[in-house]
């Protein structure tokens, strides 16, 4: 019987290193892509409408994300989704499941500016006066969505960037506050760490 006991556990003990050991051997998932990626896109979650409470947030979050950005020094913001390796979503939490907002309005509406490309099909922009005018239309609404800060990162260079599925997400309590930027803070370090494990396994 106490034979018994000692082999079983050395056996539990054997498993608990083995999976320590397993432990320490995670990886953390980010593609190369993400890893090269030097433009970015900041935008306004475009489900998210204007908080009758605090019409400003959402605007406020997104232009403390892109100081956050420049002062990191990693990526150059751009304002095309077709020039951005990245797209970064954000859109701030009231604490709220549900909430009273106006949709139908756009939140970034930044003026477009035209960027370099190589793409011989964008040589001749469209006139903007020959495209068909299409108003906003405000109207109320309750948007239900996460109560907290989301910041959300997807792949660019494409159109709608944001249907397709994100790279990483980040949502938390504040998340999006300046100074600091906690989210921002959290994808640097996820960065950080994943260029340490990939340059260990090469």
């Amino acid at each position: 019987m106490r034979c018994f006991r000692t082999f079983t556990v050395s056996l539990l003990l054997i498993c608990a290193t083995v999976a320590t050991a397993k432990d320490k051997k995670k990886k953390i998932v980010l593609p190369e892509d993400v890893l090269e990626a030097r433009t970015v896109l900041v935008v306004v979650d475009p489900g998210a409408g204007i908080a009758i409470d605090a019409p400003n947030a959402n605007r406020r979050a997104l232009e403390d994300v892109e100081s956050a950005l420049e002062s990191w020094g990693r990526f150059r913001l751009v304002r095309s989704e077709y020039n951005a390796d990245l797209v970064i979503s954000v859109r701030k939490g009231n604490g709220k499941i549900a909430q009273p907002t106006i949709g139908g309005v756009p939140i970034d509406n930044r003026p477009v500016i035209v960027e370099p490309t190589n793409d011989a099909s964008l040589e001749n922009p469209p006139i903007p006066g020959n495209q068909p005018l299409h108003l906003p239309d405000p109207h109320p609404q309750a948007e239900i969505g996460s109560p907290e800060d989301t910041f959300a990162v997807y792949r660019g260079k494409r159109e709608n960037p944001t249907d397709y599925p994100t790279v990483w997400r980040f949502t938390g309590k504040d998340a999006l506050r300046t100074p600091g930027v906690p989210a921002v803070d959290a994808f640097r370090k996820l960065i950080v760490e994943a260029e340490k494990q990939r340059d260990a396994n090469p």
